[in-house]
């Protein structure tokens, strides 16, 4: 279904059905269920997570998958956990986000010129999906970005890396060869497989994920985040 879908708004509504990783089902489900203290009067998504954010953006950005207390709860990535807090503040510094905070679904945020989405989409146990589970869920990641057609896209960490990677090669993107390796700040231009394909370039930008491993240590501060981001306007013509 996912290859099929002739927009984002189909594949949003379409996902959140996804049963097809037995692991993950069963893991989201039962932290649902059993929820975190903090949460317990609260009622958990326990879904799949659809991307969020403009439906025309320029830049995409690719995380890894939804936290069990963050997106599995809320239903929107990265909305309502630590690495969303040091995220959306980030997004709303560099103009693509229209607040410093995310707590719910509802809350009002609007995000422009950014969408973000995840190679997986279920909250995985120890925050590791498999590889298997990341072919499985591959497809919606890939018609995604075939109907974005984004001028850039923000991988957060090496896991994102390889999915986003794998998935452009899959759609027929030229990727070079040693495979591009992730680092904070890489910049990779990818372009059509041959001289027919006529696609503009695309580029890939390389940041440390966002989660609190990261930020609590200063292995990614706010500056080091503010810069990949305001990179990212810039090749994708927003500044």
């Amino acid at each position: 279904m996912a290859a099929a879908a002739p927009d984002l708004a189909t594949i949003d509504a379409v996902l959140p059905t996804c049963r097809a990783c037995p692991r993950l089902v069963a893991w989201r489900e039962e932290v649902a269920v059993e929820k975190r203290a903090a949460f317990r009067d609260e009622t958990y998504w326990g879904r799949p997570v659809p991307g969020f954010g403009d439906e025309h953006a320029r830049v995409m950005m690719v995380g890894l998958a939804p936290a069990a207390h963050g997106g599995n709860r809320t239903g929107r990535l990265f909305t309502g956990d630590p690495s969303g807090d040091f995220l959306f503040a980030a997004l709303h510094r560099t103009g693509f986000a229209s607040q410093p905070t995310s707590r719910s679904r509802d809350d009002g945020l609007v995000l422009t010129g950014l969408r973000m989405a995840a190679p997986v989409r279920c909250a995985p146990p120890a925050n590791a999906p498999t590889p298997s589970e990341r072919h499985t869920c591959g497809p919606y990641l890939a018609r995604e970005l075939a109907i974005l057609d984004p001028a850039v896209v923000v991988v957060l960490g090496g896991f994102g890396w390889k999915a986003v990677r794998a998935t452009l090669a899959e759609q027929g993107w030229h990727v070079p060869r040693p495979r591009p390796v992730f680092g904070h700040g890489a910049e990779v231009v990818l372009t059509g497989s041959d001289a027919a394909d006529a696609r503009p370039p695309l580029t890939l930008l390389g940041c440390f994920h966002v989660s609190p491993h990261n930020t609590h240590t200063g292995r990614l501060t706010p500056a080091m985040l503010d810069a990949v981001l305001r990179r990212a306007r810039v090749l994708g013509g927003l500044d």
